[in-house]
């Protein structure tokens, strides 16, 4: 079948880049857990409803900060080092020409295709420079070095979804509820909704990741009970 260039293409990909996508998981998740358990320590501790409102307000904020100064900081590390790894093949090219023609020819091979056509390949993509490199990164490293994910949208992403999934198990309190069971049962609903919501984005059924999510807030939430009921005990 050969497509014209006016065809449609029947399928659209979802993004894997690391643009938006893994920061906003990770960060909903990340504020989830880290809320469930600071409201489970301080709650096992024997502290009241002012008390574990507190804490978690300052757990918002200062996990929001934290994860958007390092989603920043990670993605542009990463886009640099992509940009020092472009000039590194940019000399290469320019000093060795041949010998990177025949890595790729190599690398084409290793792929399944024939060396002849591999040559060919490497021919016609030795023959325009900035193809030449594009193609060398991607082969190399597994990158596009033309499409870099941005370090605003996944330091903005990051933020704003460790900020919800961080004010859901405090909402029962806001709401006037003082009992640590209900603030628990909304951050368990919390980490049943975000599991399932990104399971979209894979081949798992929504229920198991609803329910993979909530059983690793469980983990930290009993984990920081204990130690608060252990700490709050020694201190009466």
């Amino acid at each position: 079948m050969t497509v014209e260039p006016g065809d449609e293409i029947g399928h659209v990909h979802q993004d894997v880049s690391g643009g938006w996508l893994r920061p906003a998981v990770f960060g909903s998740m990340d504020g989830l857990v880290t809320n469930i358990g600071l409201i489970a320590g301080v709650g096992g501790s024997g502290a009241g409803a002012h008390l574990i409102v507190l804490t978690g307000m300052a757990g918002l904020v200062a996990g929001a900060f934290s994860m958007a100064l390092g989603e920043y900081v990670s993605v542009e590390t990463q886009n640099d080092s992509v940009r020092a790894e472009v000039k590194v093949e940019r000399d290469e090219l320019r000093r060795h020409p041949a010998a990177e023609q025949a890595e790729l020819v190599a690398s084409f091979v290793q792929m399944g295709l024939t060396r002849e056509t591999a040559k060919q390949v490497a021919e016609e993509v030795h023959a325009n420079p900035s193809l030449a490199i594009r193609v060398h990164i991607n082969q190399e490293l597994g990158v596009n070095p033309d499409d870099r994910p941005s370090p605003w949208v996944a330091a903005g992403s990051s933020f704003l979804c460790f900020a919800i999934g961080a004010l859901v198990p405090l909402i029962p309190y806001l709401l006037g509820f003082a009992s640590l069971l209900t603030g628990l049962a909304a951050g368990a609903g919390g980490l049943f909704v975000a599991g399932a919501v990104s399971s979209r984005f894979t081949t798992r059924s929504w229920w198991l990741g609803g329910l993979r999510q909530v059983g690793f807030g469980a983990i930290a939430a009993v984990a920081t009970y204990l130690v608060g009921a252990l700490i709050g005990a020694g201190t009466r």
